[in-house]
């Protein structure tokens, strides 16, 4: 074998000493965005987010309907072991806790469509973050 195949083994992609490199979305409404961008500001490490103010929260319904809600998106990269600095800066502003999402980074690349299985007790079966709401009519 080779020693970027040995290397690789040893080190997976995109992670450091404080974990995976993951990909962070947080969901708000338009009228909070300056507040989440201020709880961010608040964070020990730097964020320089990607804001998307055209997106939607689609909820899948058992029965086959969808609601597609009106969001901005704020998007930006973090290890993992930063999420929980990242979640109490959000809850010290008042946002909920389901307001962070967090994927692998080479699926965030890859996709932009991210789909989430429903919280227990949930009335919808799954919901999904689009960064572009025009691809909430496909």
């Amino acid at each position: 074998m080779g020693v970027w195949s040995e290397s690789a083994a040893v080190n997976p992609p995109l992670s450091g000493r404080e974990g995976v490199l993951v990909s962070v979305t947080i969901d708000v409404e338009a009228r909070d965005l300056e507040s989440l961008l201020e709880a961010l500001a608040n964070v020990d490490f730097p964020i320089n987010p990607q804001i998307y103010h055209d997106a939607a929260v689609r909820h899948l319904y058992p029965d086959g309907r969808r609601y597609d809600r009106p969001v901005t998106l704020v998007e930006f990269p973090a290890y993992a072991g930063r999420i929980g600095e990242v979640r109490r800066a959000l809850e010290s502003r008042g946002f909920p806790g389901d307001s962070i999402h967090v994927w692998e980074m080479l699926d965030a690349i890859h996709s932009e469509v991210f789909p989430e299985n429903a919280p227990p007790g949930a009335d919808y079966r799954s919901r999904c973050f689009l960064k572009h709401r025009a691809a909430a009519f496909q």
